[in-house]
């Protein structure tokens, strides 16, 4: 769609029906035709977007149709042309491709976010905000350049793993198979020096096959417990959604609580303890849909698609010498740090500064979920913990001891995808989660801090 920018040269005039106000940043004087009130402008001379007042000194009509929420907007966005001091008014009214009229309008059109380089481990990791060269910094250093010897590529997967890790979360993988998952986790606990393991979710697999259960012990003519396989620090629950409801209660526990309870007797799980669960987007027979009460307990939702030319190209030459991996990550990987390093840092992590003014920036998104039109269910407070945790481990990997707002951008994607859900007009309509999700953090203004 081609736009007028506002100015002399291209103004409506006042005989075809116009709303004239000033710019809430620069106080410049705009003209739009009638038909934009209530929806988004941006301002030529400052690139302020906001919304155009249902009034104005040359009103010639009130918008047709507005919902509360853009109502309340409009009249806050109104009384604040009169006062050049009052803040800007965001909103989640999206703005139409066009409206009709005498004159087009600039729009803030909506962007498709690349949440592969949102989760950059490089680029995007310093967000502008370099820190100093402390010992977590160098940890992370060190655990992503060792993961690279073996693991190529797919920066979201080992930066959301481990930012979840050292944030004491767990991470849900949505990906196709053979993207090298159960590599990527063995290597993550060969390098971190802890345990790992495996659990091959199916229709038959009952909740003691996961925790275990207790068995007869001829010998001692008495039952002992026999600890299942979740019993690890590294946990891969490949093909989650192939279990029934009753599997998937088992891990609800463990996950919150580190704990499995059997017969009333609770066994710890040791510490740390991270659970890397994945399902198959492509394959929905034989498969059941994961309760709302356990994707809340994944601290992020993380896609792993195909790898670019480049990488599959090196994934190719590393990984094509019929050499046994068990030996390859014996030999060519070194262990760098320890269980009881991990949770020290972990501690230190919850003692980086988050400022009030990004706390409410945190709040505002999440509760803005529950608002917003595209949205039947919103995100919970736990959505706002995991932005808080997430914000703070990220600016410890940085070398820094306070956040910033590019913290919680670079991750609010993967923590909130998995805890919304579209109305039915959304997904007729073919809207996705993480484009919504874009279009939401671009209306709340950020903080300077």
């Amino acid at each position: 769609m081609s736009t007028t920018p506002f100015g002399p040269e291209s103004q409506p005039t006042a005989d075809s029906g116009t709303i004239e106000f000033a710019c809430s940043a620069c106080g410049r004087m705009l003209k739009v035709p009638h038909q934009a009130a209530g929806r988004q402008a941006k301002c030529p001379q400052c690139a302020m977007v906001q919304i155009v007042p249902a009034g104005g000194k040359h009103s010639a009509t009130a918008p047709q149709s507005m919902d509360s929420y853009g109502a309340a907007a409009a009249s806050a966005q109104a009384a604040s042309s009169t006062s050049p001091t009052a803040p800007p008014v965001q909103t989640n009214r999206i703005a139409p491709a066009e409206v009709p009229g005498p004159a087009a309008f600039p729009v803030a059109a909506p962007v498709r976010p690349n949440t592969s380089a949102a989760f950059s481990l490089r680029e995007s990791l310093t967000g502008g905000h370099e820190g100093r060269d402390t010992p977590t910094k160098q940890l992370f250093d060190k655990v992503t350049d060792e993961i690279a010897k073996i693991y190529v590529g797919q920066d979201e997967l080992v930066l959301g793993a481990l930012v979840a890790l050292f944030s004491s979360g767990h991470v849900l993988i949505e990906s196709v198979p053979g993207l090298g998952k159960t590599l990527f986790v063995r290597t993550l606990g060969k390098v971190l020096g802890c345990k790992f393991g495996r659990i091959q979710f199916t229709a038959d697999l009952m909740p003691s096959d996961i925790t275990g259960a207790p068995i007869f012990d001829m010998k001692n003519q008495d039952f002992r417990f026999r600890p299942g396989p979740v019993f690890t620090q590294f946990l891969l629950a490949d093909e989650i959604n192939r279990s029934p409801a009753k599997t998937h209660a088992a891990l609800l526990e463990i996950m919150q609580e580190y704990r499995v309870t059997i017969d009333g007797e609770a066994h710890k799980l040791e510490r740390p303890f991270l659970v890397l669960a994945t399902q198959n987007p492509i394959e929905s027979e034989g498969t059941y849909n994961l309760p709302e009460a356990q994707l809340d307990r994944f601290m992020f939702k993380l896609l792993a698609d195909y790898p670019q030319e480049q990488e599959e190209a090196d994934i190719l030459r590393l990984h094509s010498q019929q050499v046994d991996i068990n030996k390859r990550l014996e030999d060519e990987l070194r262990t760098i740090t320890s269980p009881a390093e991990i949770m020290r840092i972990t501690e230190d992590n919850g003692q980086v500064r988050v400022d009030d003014k990004l706390v409410d920036y945190i709040n505002k998104l999440v509760r803005l979920t529950r608002q917003w039109p595209q949205f039947h269910m919103g995100a919970s407070p736990r959505a706002g913990l995991a932005l808080m945790q997430g914000a703070r481990t990220l600016a410890a990997f940085n070398g820094r001891d306070y956040a910033v707002p590019d913290d919680v951008v670079q991750i609010v994607i993967p923590a909130l995808r998995h805890r919304v859900i579209l109305t039915a007009e959304a997904e007729v309509e073919g809207h996705e989660v993480d484009s919504l999700l874009a279009d939401l953090v671009r209306s709340v203004e950020v903080p300077r801090i």
